[in-house]
């Protein structure tokens, strides 16, 4: 049977789409009566998976990219635990951040299908170039992924409605092996004078030896006075109104 053929391509947990199976040789008649006769499981429009399984968000996000060329990544602090970074755990039930281009849109059947974990989709529109995203395995299947430098600076983006800075500051304390050229390179591209303020701060409050190695001088900062949280204090240097907890912490 040709879907014997294509299953056993794909690794357990894939998803199959249709205009991807068809091009491989299934026609979408073909495709009903797999269906029909229980071999796949319509989990959305166009997007099948074998009867039974379970996929992960990692086996979705892997077959969205490959099979529909879409450019989907894990980023955030769910790129930072994939890392090993895990002293930021939030209670409950576990978040996702899944990262994209503003121009591509989240298909409803990914928000709608429980994967066992909670999605959060973030538009990587301050970010206009891959820099910082990696390919990683994930059990069968390989992802995207923001490097440890990209992630931090995506979590820096979700304050203060997603993360406390304090947690935040604590997770930057950990950042001790940053590469400086990737730093760099982010903090160059990076479009959001809020996001390269605060980083700049952490990483020099915390101070960590790559620090010294960036080039100050070409990261565009921006002028004007930032107010990260209200009723904070203000911090001159970088012109940001940060929590007085940060600001004093030793």
């Amino acid at each position: 049977m040709k879907i014997n053929k294509l299953l056993q391509r794909l690794p357990s947990g894939s998803l199959f789409f249709s205009s991807w199976m068809k091009v491989n040789g299934i026609s979408y008649e073909l495709q009903r009566r797999y269906r029909d006769s229980g071999w796949l499981t319509s989990i959305g429009a166009g997007v099948m998976i074998r009867a039974g399984e379970t996929p992960t968000i990692y086996g979705a996000l892997s077959s969205l990219n490959k099979q529909a060329g879409k450019h989907f990544y894990v980023g955030g602090l769910s790129a930072l635990e994939l890392s090993g970074y895990t002293h930021y755990v939030p209670m409950g039930r576990p978040v996702v951040y899944v990262g994209h281009p503003k121009d591509e849109w989240v298909p409803s059947w990914l928000n709608k299908h429980d994967w066992g974990v909670d999605l959060l989709p973030v538009t990587s529109e301050y970010f206009d170039t891959d820099t910082g995203l990696t390919p990683l395995m994930q059990g069968a299947f390989e992802i995207l992924a923001s490097t440890p430098e990209r992630a931090f600076m995506e979590c820096l983006n979700l304050t203060p409605r997603q993360y406390h800075l304090m947690d935040l500051y604590y997770v930057m304390e950990q950042l001790t092996a940053l590469r400086p050229g990737m730093v760099q390179a982010l903090l160059e591209h990076n479009t959001s004078v809020r996001i390269k303020r605060m980083f700049l701060y952490m990483a020099e409050k915390a101070g960590h030896a790559w620090f010294s190695d960036l080039d100050l001088q070409k990261i565009d900062i921006g002028s004007g006075k930032r107010e990260i949280v209200p009723n904070g204090v203000y911090d001159s240097k970088y012109q940001i109104v940060i929590p007085e907890e940060l600001k004093n912490y030793e």
